[in-house]
């Protein structure tokens, strides 16, 4: 097999440093199965591992990204034959295994997921990480009883990769969703995906949340973490479900158990990292279904494997929008 590019993240003097380089198959860290990539996507963790903004790289040298889909040329495991579209996301890949921004990837087997019936390798890296985590929690939501009758819902960091992609599932499932943002320009946009309402952060007195407030919200999507999510519990309907799915404001919460002893409220954790596989290629083949978004196109850019470093910057600032495929294609 020819050298290939791929984009390799290291460490210099304690520094994170990251670029594109020539390698060869023999490069890549083991598994038993080899895709050729064609395409990866972008997500707030790649961005915190290209630029060193989080910790979150566990070994330097290694190749960067966290999600990719393609099809197989060769695999040591008869689950997987030639030819197969495949997705992999998570688990270790563009932290301390070799990722997907590279024109060839070699993943174990353990780790994959046989595209769904009726999703292209574009799609699958449209929804990737950001959109499974969206789909996970809401699953995880409506396991936990929620449903559209029981009251509207809220989802924080609206216009990210999960924010966006899980208010267009929870539209089209029936709920009344209100958008949490910090840009009220892009008041549109969350229109358009489905949101009934806007909300600005700029409208909340964090600095005054109190254990207990009205009840609102029957279900909340969390991307942020801290006041954030402390404000949201307080404002919980009884038997309410929150799905906590990410940390973009703050990884700490400062609370009381007022929420979860005298209204029921379930805080449920999305792991889309090490999700258990029979639940990680139900919620995969629900999303070619009854949870496929709607708005996949609008909510999607493409750029090519070459512009890749220009992006991070985007979403470290907050300043992306939706998701962000890389097509892969030389």
């Amino acid at each position: 097999m020819e050298p290939f590019k791929a984009f390799r993240i290291r460490e210099t003097d304690r520094k994170t440093t990251a670029g594109f380089e020539t390698l060869s198959l023999e490069d890549l860290d083991p598994g038993e199965v080899v895709v050729r990539v064609a395409y990866s996507s972008v997500n707030y963790k790649d961005a915190l591992a290209a630029t060193g903004a989080g910790k979150v790289i566990r070994r330097f040298p290694c190749i960067g990204g966290i999600d990719l889909s393609g099809t197989v040329i060769e695999s040591a495991d008869a689950r997987f034959q030639k030819g197969d579209a495949v997705i992999a996301t998570s688990y270790d890949l563009g932290v301390s295994h070799d990722g997907g921004y590279a024109e060839y990837a070699r993943v174990p087997a353990a780790w994959i997921v046989p595209m769904p019936k009726g999703m292209s390798l574009f799609e699958a890296m449209a929804i990737g990480t950001a959109g499974y985590t969206a789909a996970l929690g809401i699953v995880r939501m409506e396991s936990n009883g929620l449903a559209p009758e029981k009251g509207p819902v809220i989802v924080s960091g609206a216009t990210g990769g999960v924010g966006s992609i899980a208010i267009d599932i929870l539209a089209a499932r029936g709920y009344k969703v209100t958008a949490l943002t910090g840009k009220e320009h892009e008041a549109p946009y969350l229109k358009d995906l489905g949101a009934s309402e806007i909300m600005l952060r700029s409208s909340l007195n964090l600095s005054k949340i109190r254990p207990i407030d009205r009840e609102t919200w029957a279900g909340a999507v969390d991307n942020l973490g801290g006041d954030v999510l402390a404000w949201i519990l307080s404002t919980m309907r009884s038997w309410g479900s929150v799905a906590s799915v990410g940390l973009a404001a703050s990884m700490n919460l400062s609370t009381t158990v007022a929420p979860f002893i005298l209204r029921g409220v379930s805080m449920l954790g999305a792991d889309s990292g090490y999700t258990p596989m029979k639940l990680r290629q139900q919620v995969w083949t629900r999303l070619a279904g009854d949870l496929r978004p709607r708005h996949l196109k609008e909510m999607t850019r493409t750029i090519p494997f070459d512009a890749l470093p220009g992006v991070f910057d985007q979403f470290i600032k907050s300043q992306a929008r939706g998701r962000t495929v890389v097509d892969m294609a030389p």
